[in-house]
């Protein structure tokens, strides 16, 4: 039954997607059912839950900043050797661009990678009205397959057994299952989503209290039938030539900052670094005095480093490392979290100022409020470390944070243009070798940006210089 693929999706954002997906995830991998999970869209924290369900790491598809090929090659590349590719989608199934056939939405990449879609139902205080939801979805668009159903938050045994009467009467698809109410398998939230599954101490009791609850109340065996095969003649494999500029080069060793302050990091952007020759060395800027020896470069992803700026500005004898590092013109990049902690201090949401690296004069506030959300195109205005001028890559922007204090000549690397307005500003900040941006690019939207990272790395090699 290997290769083949379905989509988790749900009519809203809110519904349990996440803890559905991950059950199931979870009681298949229980059994001994090889699981590829991947997440829809631009999601950090859906896919760390993916993948202590799977033991395996979980990709994203994006069909905004990715293009289509690309998107079809990693279900290609990662689902076909598995017995079934379960794809977590995002907000609600049509959720996403204005236009549906646009990109962003659940729906798109279903139809995309050619995979059916399994709706996840809220049914909390409904009856018919469960119906209708599901027809309508189905008639909203009839070129998405949406061949089953699981209802959430049902009341009783007695209220499922109406729910499934009904949806089945009215609409073609079957409802595999239901899950009860259970305050116990709830994933906390806050500022910028659920919590992630390396801080929430309960994770272990939650995979084993939705494993149980989905192998009661859900028909695996009915899911894993409805399962599409992947077609690796329809689904192009990535295009040749992502591999390291020469097996003959040593290996460039790359420092990748990775604990509870910065854990937001796109799989796929680990990996093309690998596929161009580096070796990625994992520290923790929290706990860890020292860079790993040898280095060549430094990535210092998202995360939430103003829930640990205390922690990170005690830390000195690593913040001098990385400051020495920079300033004798090692490789950096941060992005997000890692652009705050490269900053002079984090005003945390206590107000408090707290100091950090220090390579670039401001401040980065934290606000009470979401301060930027969106899909957004960077275009360099100069050459980085990155890209040359005029260049462009994509990502996405997620934060609570502002930058104070920035002085008129300072930052403008790139042009922003954001997807949902149009709206240009400038974005980024460059220091001898260092790079920093609050956006979180996906390197799979621009086949350079890895090649190049890389090989500043390898250009301004510093492992001599900090052994």
């Amino acid at each position: 039954m290997s290769g083949r693929a379905l989509v988790i999706a749900g009519t809203h954002s809110g519904v349990g997607k996440t803890t559905i997906t991950t059950g199931i995830m979870a009681a298949l991998s229980k059994r001994g059912v090889s699981v590829q999970p991947f997440k829809v869209g631009p999601d950090f924290i859906d896919p760390g839950y993916h993948e202590l369900a799977c033991k395996v790491p979980s990709r994203n598809l994006d069909s905004w900043m990715l293009d289509s090929a690309y998107n079809r090659s990693l279900l290609v590349e990662h689902g076909r050797d598995k017995d079934i590719a379960l794809v977590e989608g995002v907000m609600g199934l049509y959720d996403g661009s204005r236009d549906p056939d646009a990109g962003g939405s659940t729906a798109h990449m279903a139809k995309l990678l050619g995979a059916p879609v399994v709706l996840v139902v809220d049914a909390r205080g409904m009856s018919q009205s469960a119906a209708a939801i599901v027809s309508g979805f189905e008639d909203y668009d009839r070129r998405l397959k949406i061949p089953g159903v699981i209802l959430n938050r049902v009341g009783s045994e007695d209220h499922f057994r109406y729910l499934k009467q009904v949806i089945e009467e009215r609409s073609g698809a079957q409802v595999l299952g239901y899950l009860p109410p259970d305050k116990g398998i709830a994933i906390p939230g806050r500022h910028l989503g659920l919590l992630t599954a390396g801080e929430n101490r309960l994770t272990k009791t939650f995979i084993s209290s939705i494993t149980r609850l989905v192998e009661c109340h859900i028909d695996l065996d009915l899911l894993l039938r409805m399962a599409a095969p992947i077609a690796p003649h329809s689904l192009p494999e990535r295009p040749a030539g992502e591999v390291a500029d020469s097996p003959a080069l040593p290996p460039v060793r790359i420092a990748v900052a990775r604990d509870k302050a910065f854990c937001f990091y796109y799989q796929d952007n680990l990996d093309l670094l690998r596929q161009w020759g580096a070796e990625l060395r994992c520290f923790s800027p929290l706990t860890d005095t020292a860079l790993p020896k040898g280095i060549d470069g430094i990535y210092l992803g998202g995360g939430y480093p103003e829930l640990y700026a205390s922690d990170l500005a005690e830390n000195r004898p690593l913040i001098g490392g990385i400051k020495r590092f920079a300033e004798g013109g090692g490789t950096v990049y941060g992005e997000c979290g890692g652009l705050m902690y490269l900053g002079s201090f984090i005003r945390g949401f206590d107000r408090k100022r707290y100091r950090m690296v220090g390579l670039f004069p401001f401040t980065t506030a934290m606000e009470g409020r979401l301060t930027e959300l969106g899909y957004c195109t960077l275009r360099a205005r100069r050459t980085t470390l990155l890209t040359a001028r005029g260049e462009t890559a994509r990502g996405h922007q997620f934060r609570y944070s502002r930058i104070e204090g920035i002085p008129p000549s300072a930052g403008g690397v790139f042009s922003l243009r954001k997807a949902s307005s149009g709206k240009i500003e400038r974005e980024g900040f460059a220091f001898k070798n260092t790079l920093a941006t609050y956006v979180h690019l996906h390197f799979g939207s621009n086949s350079t940006l890895a090649r190049r990272f890389v090989s500043s790395c390898r250009k301004n090699r510093a492992g001599d210089r900090f052994p």
